[in-house]
């Protein structure tokens, strides 16, 4: 298979025919920002007038639902100016009018709304439901939970060998567990259903290999036992064998005599060896004797065999599980099934299949549909699947009686695919730019002709000249990892003047003891970030523009976005600390989507709010809640309330303090004085009792007007109008985006119940499994002109722009080390990853994915750098080209070598270095490296043959014609020392004039000034505290001083030995000096 690159036309004249060659089948590769959409409506809009077709005949396919919606919005605003304009004659306008008319017949929608669509038109021929619900993820989940779980209960009784051997093996890195994690790879099973080809089982003789390893073990454990000393090193790192070796010997030794031997455990166990950290680690110790007659060179061989086979065990181990559970998941799944047809709905890939059956498998339909759909427009064609390409090509066709998509001819002009392979970037949606470009070439053999756009509307020149000399070298249309060639980005817009297009922000504390780390860089960086970004917003006094053929406008908070590779990372919130430095600052944000969602305080909140209506019994959530945002009731009342109403227990502790079903009968009537404090907590406890009564059904309120609510949506809402939640949240400090997070719990309450959620516990749990599994549930997307920054992946921000844009979070690796699916659509067979446990049709096939897995990668960075309109800003380390992380492909197009120096001339819109060392600090103070980037403006020539190389004479060099690709372009490395890191955390509420009490002026004014006077002191305490007493100094700087003369006078060097004594109970050790 070839990529389709002969008898490309430029860009003008690709632009023409889009929109006269109205009867061709054309194939449009279109890179970021080219206007792919005018594009497409133009064509569409120009068939309507011509009457090729009518707005019934067209079907129009994109790849969010946003999208779909823009682009209608798009073709009626375009069909309403051309009907009155004066380009067509009294019949196309006539027909623009019809088709304004008309557009609500188009199919202008997702690929799954059309599947969905041709369904519920022949769910007869389809063999449906006719009434078909489509299942959200969300409630499609929820389903296969319950399928799975009954599944799993049917099975425990007798389950079979793969099942069994899963279920004995231990979760490794701190995993879910053994059923969680059997689930998943159900779960993730099922989402490939529609390959049923099993997948390669080897021989293998488990028993005789457990068998053969164990008695390697005994020996290894034998031979490392009773060393001259317990401290070597070699010992303790073999501890593990050790105990495995006891574990097993004591159940060969008392184990049932006429039993099997526990292969299930012993596997585990040899599995969880293997993966041992401390074994993988091995420290060999010092000495040529281990203990006596027994030579240390021979423990470390006898060690390393066991290593290795320990490793082959692994692999062969989990391929055979693999492809046993491959085999014995098809029970859930045939569940699932069965679940979905008796409650006739279908979920999202069940769209995909059921359409793509009906239109291969019916030539009646096929042939109604073909005659039907005379014009389709595929949009984003690259995030293609084969179910997909399968679908449009079989309406495309011109035979009726084919029902096979490769042998299938199209009818000229019937097919207009406009997609960029540069940005193909869903392979974990089943997306396959391999059928992209065999699609393409069977379409290009058929006489399809391709056209390319490559002038972008969107980037300044600048950063178009980056972008090309970065990425020319890695996107080379390789074969073998299905790469994209790489189209040139061609300028239309000129650059802004008085600021700069690039900006190359250095790590300002890089290093961790004594190199450079990734921890380091992830502790450095946010703060880097967040102090970048508030400069740009107060000082800058930079211009941005929002959007093609606007004016030049102040750059504000909601023109910088933040792009990550992921939000996640071990299961923790990778996002969490750059939102804590744009709080620390006050700077507004907006989160579109990540685990930090769920562990904002609002939103823990509410979960602990949630748990304490459901669980009245809960008294830990009974308690956060009353402490709370909801409540905020403060510590004195509650342990006064705990006091005088908790329940003595024998073990004296206190119990029902604090129930909503005991609220003490006290406060039914006059309450006492002494105990008016204390009625808010009443009050409180009886608004959670009455949550709690109705949290499952709906009822007419009485004390309210008979006003109805109830279930998990109503109980919410309830919530936050008896407490006033609105104005809390939104008094506070990015309260904005505070509050818009809890009205978003409110909402998936609604998809909730709308999903078929029945109960207010099964919202709680799902509610809280999104948080405890890391599941990026959807944030609120404000308003597009609402102030904050936006923090989002750089998936999310697919066919978006951003006027400034800040990459993220660059130790994130550019592609996973293992290959994660491997596909083989000859014999429909789909290898993935089973619960971590790798089939061997994977294993065989891991390089070839791997090197498809990073050529993903690579393209990913590329969709990160053309969201930026104006301004980008990719992180750096100034002491070496920082390699391995999703931003490599840009490295060399930032990065300037070793001899280069910053150029001489003033850069408009940057401040003036402090100094020339973009490390702010080193391990032991050292020095700058003598490959240190100098902070300062560099010129790189912007030629994608250049690749990126910079300009040695630094010279002013004269812009570029419009339409022109520069010759050179800028890049401005930031100096670190200009940077404020240390942003004090914001406390108190925004317009506290609105809840503030009248009191006494001075009073107010004496302690705001006591308060000053202690923060004052506090920090003359910490700088104090932080400048040592003594200062040792090492030999070696004592040398290099002496050399530079400053040595005492009879040139000897003054030396003090002290004798410092340290105070009892002080922390000492390497970490404390």
């Amino acid at each position: 298979m070839t990529t389709v690159t002969s008898g490309i036309l430029a860009d003008d004249e690709a632009r023409r025919l889009i929109g006269s060659a109205l009867d061709d089948t054309l194939i449009v590769e279109a890179a970021a920002g080219t206007g792919k959409t005018t594009e497409l409506v133009g064509r569409i809009v120009r068939i309507l007038a011509e009457g090729r077709a009518t707005v019934s005949q067209i079907v129009a396919v994109t790849f969010t639902e946003k999208a779909a919606g823009e682009l209608k919005l798009r073709l009626r605003e375009r069909l309403d100016r051309e009907r009155t304009g004066s380009e067509w004659d009294e019949e196309r306008r006539g027909r623009l009018d019809a088709a304004l008319t008309a557009l609500e017949e188009a199919h202008v929608s997702t690929i799954h709304g059309f599947c969905a669509d041709l369904l519920r038109e022949r769910p007869v021929e389809a063999g449906i439901d006719p009434l078909f619900e489509v299942l959200t993820e969300p409630a499609a989940a929820r389903l296969f939970d319950d399928a799975f779980g009954r599944w799993l209960q049917d099975v425990l009784t007798e389950p079979p060998e793969g099942v069994r051997r899963a279920l004995r093996r231990s979760a490794f890195g701190g995993g879910d567990g053994p059923v969680d994690r059997l689930r998943k790879a159900a779960w993730d099973l099922a989402q490939w259903r529609d390959f049923t080809a099993p997948w390669t089982r080897n021989a293998f003789d488990r028993a005789a290999s457990i068998a053969a390893l164990v008695a390697q073990l005994h020996e290894c454990a034998a031979l490392t036992r009773d060393p001259a000393s317990r401290n070597d090193p070699l010992f303790t790192s073999t501890d593990p064998v050790r105990r495995l070796s006891e574990e097993i010997a004591l159940q060969q030794q008392y184990g049932d005599p006429g039993g099997s031997p526990d292969h299930d455990g012993w596997e585990a166990g040899l599995v969880d060896l293997s993966r041992d950290r401390i074994l993988a680690n091995m420290r060999p110790g010092r000495g040529a004797v281990y203990r006596e007659d027994v030579q240390r060179k021979a423990v470390l061989a006898a060690l390393e065999e066991l290593r290795t086979e320990l490793d082959r065990f692994r692999v062969e181990a989990d391929a055979d599980l693999a492809a046993l559970l491959q085999q014995d998941l098809r029970g859930p799944i045939r569940q699932y099934e069965g679940m979905k047809a008796k409650a006739g709905a279908l979920d999202f890939l069940d769209l995909l299949l059921q359409a793509r059956d009906l239109v291969r498998d019916n030539p009646h339909v096929r042939r109604g549909l073909q005659a039907r759909f005379t014009r389709l427009f595929v949009d984003e064609f690259q995030d293609t699947d084969p179910l997909q390409a399968e679908i449009v090509l079989l309406l495309a066709a011109d035979d009726p009686e084919e029902s096979d998509w490769r042998r299938a001819r199209t009818v000229p002009g019937r097919l207009f695919l406009v997609g960029d392979p540069k940005q193909s970037i869903y392979r974990f949606r089943r997306a396959d730019v391999g059928i992209y470009r065999e699609v393409c070439a069977q379409l290009a053999a058929q006489g399809a002709t391709p056209v390319r756009l490559n002038r972008s509307f969107r980037s300044v020149p600048g950063i178009q000249a980056c972008v090309n000399a970065a990425f020319a070298p890695v996107m080379t249309g390789d074969e073998l990892t299905l790469q994209a060639d790489y189209v040139p980005l061609a300028p239309h817009r000129p650059a802004l003047s008085g600021q700069p297009s690039i900006v190359a922000l250095p790590v300002p504390e890089p290093y961790a003891t004594r190199n450079i780390s990734g921890a380091a860089i992830d502790k450095s960086l946010p703060s880097a970030v967040g102090a970048l970004v508030d400069w740009i917003l107060g000082e800058s006094g930079w211009h941005v523009t929002e959007r093609a053929g606007t004016a030049p406008v102040p750059v504000a908070a909601k023109h910088v976005c933040l792009l990550f590779r992921r939000f996640v990372s071990w299961g923790s919130d990778v996002t969490r600390p750059y939102v804590s430095a744009l709080e620390a600052r006050g700077i507004p944000h907006v989160l579109v989507g990540g685990r930090a969602f769920h562990e904002r305080e609002e939103i823990e909140a509410l979960r602990a709010a949630l748990a304490a209506i459901e669980w009245p019994d809960d008294e830990l959530s009974v308690f956060a809640t009353l402490r709370g945002p909801f409540f905020a009731i403060g510590d004195e009342e509650l342990l006064e309330w705990a006091h005088r109403f908790g329940r003595d227990t024998p073990q004296g502790f206190k119990r029902h303090v604090f129930h909503p079903h005991a609220v003490p009968d006290v406060f039914a009537a006059d309450t006492p004085p002494e105990l008016e404090p204390l009625r808010p907590i009443a009050g409180a406890l009886r608004l959670l009792k009455r949550l709690h009564r109705h949290r499952n059904h709906v009822f007419a309120d009485p004390a309210d007007g008979a006003r109805q609510w109830g279930g998990p949506s109503g109980v919410l809402h309830e919530l936050l109008r008896a407490t006033r939640a609105h104005v809390g949240f939104a008094l506070r400090r990015g309260g904005e985006q505070a509050l818009a997070n809890v009205l978003h719990v409110t909402e998936l309450a609604r998809q909730y119940e709308r999903g078929g959620g029945i109960s207010f516990r099964g919202f709680v749990e799902e509610l809280r499994n999104a948080a405890e599994t890391a599941q990026a549930t959807e944030a609120p997307i404000l308003e597009e002109d609402s102030d904050g920054v936006r923090i989002m992946t750089v998936h999310k921000a697919k066919g978006l722009e951003f006027p400034v844009v800040v990459l993220a979070d660059m130790t994130c690796k550019l592609s996973r080390a293992e290959a994660g699916r491997w596909i083989d659509p000859e014999r429909n067979l789909c290898a993935i990853k089973l619960g971590g446990w790798a089939p061997t049709d994977l294993l065989l096939h891991d390089a070839e994915e791997s090197a498809r897995d990073r050529a993903e990668g690579e393209r990913l960075a590329y969709v990160a750098a053309t969201r930026a309109r104006d301004v980008l800003v990719v992180p750096v380390i100034g002491d070496e080209m920082y390699a391995g992380g999703w931003l490599d492909p840009l490295m060399k197009g930032v990065h300037p070598p070793a001899t280069a120096q910053p150029s001489t001339r003033r850069t408009p819109g940057v401040p003036e270095t402090r100094s020339r060392d973009s490390v702010l600090t080193r391990p032991d103070g050292d020095p700058a490296r003598a490959t240190t980037v100098s902070p300062g403006t560099y010129t790189f020539h912007g030629s994608p043959a250049a690749g990126g190389v910079p300009d040695e004479q630094g010279g002013a060099r004269a812009p570029s014609p419009a339409g022109d690709l520069p010759e050179f372009y800028d890049v401005v490395w930031w100096d670190p020392h200009l940077l404020a890191l240390d942003a004090p955390s914001p406390f108190g509420l925004r317009r506290d004039d609105l809840i503030s009490r009248d009191g006494d002026p001075a009073a107010v004014t004496s302690r705001l000034e006591a308060y000053r006077q202690w923060e004052t002191a506090r920090a003359q305490t910490i700088a104090r505290a932080s400048t040592p007493a003594l200062r040792p100094v090492p030999v070696t700087q004592m040398a290099v001083e002496r050399q530079a003369s400053v040595a005492t006078p009879d040139g000897a060097a003054e030396v003090k030995i002290l004798d410092v004594s340290r105070a009892a109970g002080r922390p000492f050790g390497a970490g404390f000096g």
